[in-house]
């Protein structure tokens, strides 16, 4: 799967994330009483917004994608290509707090209301990453991929050749 593209994903289930905890968070709240819980929950809401929008300001990589693609493997031929079991196997963190934090939304609505707000943060602050990708990539002329690796060990980068650079822009 290319970076790009993973980081796109990323950061749209991050959204998806965040959207579906708040919605089962507010269910929840519904049924109680508790009026304090819900002005804390959209409190760090909007606070989670504000500090995902200002990490996530910046239109260069992170120096954490700025590492990752500097260590990149350089190879020929273009990596076996498998999107959803890169999805699974990079982004199960998220799937692991989104179900648990969602299950626990039934007795501790606070639960997913913390998870709601850290969902929030990493889609607004990973949200540019993925077009400081394409740049580096058409600069370079290369396309960048995920290699497949344990789902536990880090995220490792293939360098392929691609097609790029200021000849495309005539």
């Amino acid at each position: 799967m290319r970076f790009g593209d993973f980081l796109k994903a990323t950061v749209l289930l991050s959204a998806a994330s965040a959207t579906l905890l708040a919605a089962l968070t507010i269910l929840s709240l519904a049924n109680e009483t508790d009026e304090q819980t819900t002005y804390l929950s959209a409190i760090w809401w909007l606070g989670a917004a504000l500090i995902g929008i200002v990490i996530g300001r910046g239109a260069r990589a992170s120096p954490a994608i700025a590492r990752l693609l500097a260590s990149a493997r350089s190879q020929t031929l273009l990596p076996e290509l498998h999107p959803g079991r890169t999805l699974v196997n990079r982004l199960w963190p998220l799937l692991l707090v989104t179900v648990g934090a969602g299950a626990l939304s039934v007795l501790w609505p606070q639960v997913s209301a913390i998870a709601t707000g850290f969902a929030i943060i990493w889609s607004l602050a990973w949200r540019r990453q993925e077009a400081a990708v394409a740049a580096i990539e058409e600069r370079d002329a290369v396309r960048f991929y995920v290699e497949r690796t344990s789902p536990l060990a880090a995220i490792q980068l293939v360098r392929t050749p691609g097609f790029g650079g200021a000849f495309l822009q005539q």
